[in-house]
C-alpha cells in the first residue's frame, strides 16, 4: 500500500459537498450530488480497498500520532518511568488519578477510553471489510483473498490489544446498521477463540507479498503465534489448560516459519540507521509488519514517538533545541533496570539503542560548536570511580582536553540517581531528523510492529514453558535466545565508539537548520562507560547452559527471589526482551501477561512501587463505555457497572 494512501475513513456515508455550477442558463438553480456514497460503496471493489485503507490507518498510524501508544505499552513497567514531564504520569504511577476516568494532569493526558475506542472504531472497519469482501461478488483475487484476509487480521490485531489490555470484552463481530447500546463482555478464552479463529483465515488467504508495509503470511503467522503464546500464558491460567499444550507447540512452528523467511539484520544498529524516509533501513528482510508513515504533508498522521523518549537537553548550559537533538517532550526516562540488563562491555545493544553524548551546539568563551556538550557515563554498579552523580565543567574529554559543560553518571558514590535529576540517555530508536523545523512534531520514520528478533524470543518462551510442562528441556530454548545475543554483540574490529540514530536523516529535511548546531554526535560514551583500554576484539555473547546465565540476569533473578529453573528461564528471556525490544510498546502486555508486572514495576520503577497492585493487571474499563452501554432497555445502573468493571476499579 503506498504510504500516501493512507487516510482516516469513518464507517458508515461519507458525504462531500459539491458547489453547484452556475450558469446563464434558466436552471441554473439546478443541482446534482454526485459525490455522496451510501454503504453501497462498500459493496464495490473500490470501496472494499479503500475501508482496508483506512483500517491500517486507524489500527497501525493512529495510535503511533500521539501518547496513547507508549502509555499503554511502557510506562508502568520496569523499563521506563516519567521523566521530566508528568503529562501521563497516572499511567505510570497507578495512583489515585488511574481510574475508569484518569484524571487530567495536562491537555496531554491520555483518557482512559483512549485506546478502547481506537481499538473498537478499527475493528468496526475491520468487520465492514469482512462483510463487504465476502458478500462481494468480484472474482479478483484482491478482494476475495487480499482484502478479506486484511480484514480478518485488523480485527483479531485489535481484539489482541483488547484482550491482554482489559480482559473479557464485548465482542462485536457484525457491522452496525443502527444504534446499538446493550454489550456484554465476552470472556477472554472466547475472545481468543475469536482472534485465532481471525488469524486463521488470514493465515490462509494472504501471501507473502508487500511486506513489511502491507500483512502478509509471515505477519499472520507472527501474530497468531503471540496469540496462542498469550493464549498459554499466566494471567490465562484459570482457563487456559486444556490448549496450553498445543498452543505452545503451535508457537515454535510459526516462529520457525517466520524466521526462515526474515533472516536477522546483520548489525543491529542497522535497524535504527535511518537516514530518510523510504530508506533502506525501513525493508530490512528482519522486519515484518511496520506502520508506514510519509513526508507528504497532506497525510492525516504522522508519527510523534521521536517526541516522547527524549530527554531535556536545550536548558543546559552551552547547549541549545536543534533538529537533529529532537524535541524534547521528557516523557519516558530508562530505569536502573534497564541500564544495568544489558552486558555494558560486550552487548552493542544499549549503546545503539540510547543516546549518550550530545555535541555541544551553542559554543562561547572556551566552548566552541562540536565540542562535547553533554555526556552520560552508563556505567556498572561496583565502579568506584565516580563520587557525584552530576559534573559541571570538571570531567575532561580525552580527544580535546577540555572538561565537558555537564556529565551525568549512573552510578556514583553520592547516593544520588539520575531519577533525582530527570535527566537521562535518550532511547533513540524513534529519532527523526528528516522533520520540516526544530519544533515540528510531525514524524515520517515508519514504525516497526514486528520483525524476527521478537519471533525467535517468542519461540524461546514456548520452549521453557513447554519444558516446565515436561516436553522438552529448558536447554531447547537457548538456540533462539542465543542468535539474537551472537547479532547483539560487537564484532571483530567495530569501532565501539561509532554510534548513529535517526538524527542523520537531517540532510534530507526541508528545514534549513545551520548544520553548525546541530547537536547530533556520531559518538557514544562506551569507553568513558566501561573505563577500559580500546578494543575491537570479539567476545561471545551466547549462554552456554542454563546453569551458567549471564551475571545481569542472575542479579535481577536474585532481586526478585526466583529459585526454580521456570522463573529462572522466563526472568531471562523477559530480560533479553529488554535488551532486543526496549521501547517498541511491548513491555506492559508482556509483564501484564506473564503476571510479573508488579513485581518487576515494585523492585525497578520508582513511580509504580508504592502503588501497583495485583489488580493493575488489567486496566479499568472506561467510564464513558459503562456510562453508555444499556442493559434490558435501560442505562446500566451502578451496581451493574460495578459488577461489568474489572475489580479493584
Amino acid at each position: 500500500m503506498n504510504k500516501v494512501q493512507f487516510r482516516y475513513i469513518k464507517t458508515g456515508i461519507c458525504a462531500f459537498a459539491l458547489l453547484a455550477t452556475m450558469s446563464c442558463q434558466s436552471d441554473f438553480l439546478k443541482e446534482e450530488l454526485t459525490t455522496q456514497r451510501s454503504n453501497a460503496y462498500y459493496s464495490t471493489d473500490e470501496g472494499i480497498q479503500a475501508a482496508v485503507t483506512g483500517a491500517y490507518n486507524q489500527t497501525f498510524n493512529v495510535p503511533l500520532s500521539g501518547e496513547v501508544q507508549f502509555a499503554t505499552t511502557n510506562y508502568g513497567t520496569d523499563e521506563f518511568h516519567v521523566g521530566g514531564d508528568g503529562s501521563n504520569s497516572p499511567w505510570n504511577n497507578y495512583d489515585g488519578g488511574f481510574k475508569p476516568i484518569v484524571t487530567v494532569v495536562t491537555s496531554n493526558t491520555i483518557a482512559a477510553e483512549r485506546a478502547w475506542d481506537t481499538y473498537y472504531v478499527a475493528i468496526g472497519l475491520a468487520n465492514q471489510i469482512v462483510k463487504s469482501a465476502t458478500e462481494s461478488k468480484s472474482t479478483s483475487n484482491a478482494i476475495k483473498k487480499t482484502a478479506l484476509g486484511e480484514g480478518y487480521f485488523l480485527r483479531a490485531f485489535n481484539y489482541l490489544r483488547l484482550v491482554r489490555q482489559y480482559g473479557a470484552v464485548p465482542l462485536k463481530l457484525s457491522v452496525s446498521t443502527t444504534v446499538e447500546l446493550e454489550f456484554t463482555r465476552e470472556s477472554p478464552d472466547k475472545v481468543y477463540a475469536q482472534i485465532i479463529d481471525d488469524l486463521s483465515k488470514a493465515y490462509d488467504l494472504l501471501d507473502n507479498t508487500g511486506g513489511p508495509a502491507k500483512i502478509t503470511k509471515d505477519a499472520v503467522a507472527h501474530y497468531l503465534a503471540k496469540a496462542y503464546l498469550s493464549r498459554a500464558s499466566e494471567i490465562n491460567d484459570a482457563w487456559n489448560s486444556s490448549t496450553k499444550a498445543a498452543d505452545l507447540a503451535k508457537v515454535v512452528s510459526l516462529s520457525d516459519e517466520v524466521i526462515a523467511r526474515h533472516p536477522l539484520a546483520n548489525n543491529f544498529g542497522d535497524l535504527w540507521a535511518y537516514n530518510k524516509p523510504n530508506g533502506t533501513n525501513e525493508s530490512l528482510s528482519e522486519l515484518i509488519l511496520s506502520a508506514q508513515f510519509s513526508d507528504n504533508l497532506l497525510a492525516t498522521n504522522f508519527n510523534n514517538q521521536h517526541l516522547y523518549f527524549t530527554a531535556r537537553y536545550d536548558d543546559l548550559p552551552y547547549m541549545q533545541r536543534d533538529l537533529t537533538g529532537m524535541r524534547p517532550f521528557s516523557r519516558l526516562a530508562p530505569t536502573y533496570f534497564t541500564y544495568d540488563a544489558f552486558d555494558q562491555v560486550n552487548d552493542s545493544r544499549f549503546w545503539k539503542s540510547f543516546r549518550t553524548k550530545s555535541r555541544l551546539n551553542n559554543g562561547s568563551g572556551k566552548y566552541v560548536n562540536g565540542d562535547l556538550g553533554l555526556m552520560f557515563i552508563i556505567n556498572s554498579p561496583s565502579d568506584t570511580r565516580f563520587t557525584k552523580t552530576k559534573y559541571v565543567d570538571e570531567i575532561v574529554y580525552s580527544k580535546t582536553n577540555k572538561t565537558v559543560p555537564t556529565v551525568y553518571v549512573a552510578h556514583a558514590s553520592d547516593g544520588k540517581s539520575l531519577v533525582q535529576d530527570v535527566r537521562f540517555p535518550s532511547l533513540s530508536k524513534h529519532f527523526d531528523g528528516a522533520r520540516l523545523a526544530i519544533n515540528e512534531v510531525r514524524g515520517y520514520r515508519d514504525m516497526v510492529l514486528a520483525r524476527s528478533a521478537e519471533t525467535y524470543l517468542m519461540a524461546a518462551e514456548a520452549k521453557i514453558r513447554l519444558a516446565n510442562l515436561g516436553q522438552g528441556s529448558y536447554d531447547a530454548a537457548l538456540p533462539y535466545i542465543n542468535a539474537v545475543r551472537k547479532r547483539a554483540a560487537y564484532k571483530a574490529g567495530e569501532d565501539r565508539a561509532a554510534y548513529t540514530d535517526g538524527a542523520a536523516a537531517y540532510v534530507v529535511s526541508q528545514s534549513g537548520q545551520n548544520v553548525n548546531i546541530n547537536s547530533f554526535m556520531t559518538e557514544n560514551s562506551y569507553y568513558e562507560s566501561n573505563n577500559i583500554p580500546v578494543s575491537t576484539t570479539a567476545t561471545a555473547l551466547e549462554i552456554s547452559s542454563i546453569n551458567s546465565l549471564p551475571a545481569q540476569d542472575v542479579a535481577v533473578i536474585n532481586k526478585l527471589g526466583y529459585t526454580s529453573t521456570y522463573d529462572k528461564m522466563l526472568c531471562l528471556v523477559l530480560n533479553e526482551r529488554t535488551r532486543e525490544l526496549c521501547g517498541e510498546f511491548h513491555r506492559w502486555e508482556d509483564l501484564s501477561r506473564t503476571k510479573t508486572l508488579v513485581a518487576r514495576a515494585k523492585a525497578y520503577n520508582p513511580g509504580a512501587a508504592n502503588n501497583i497492585k495485583d489488580y493493575h493487571l488489567l486496566r479499568p474499563i472506561p467510564q464513558t463505555f459503562l456510562d453508555g452501554v444499556y442493559s434490558g432497555g435501560k442505562p446500566l445502573t451502578s451496581e451493574q457497572k460495578t459488577a461489568m468493571q474489572n475489580p479493584g476499579y
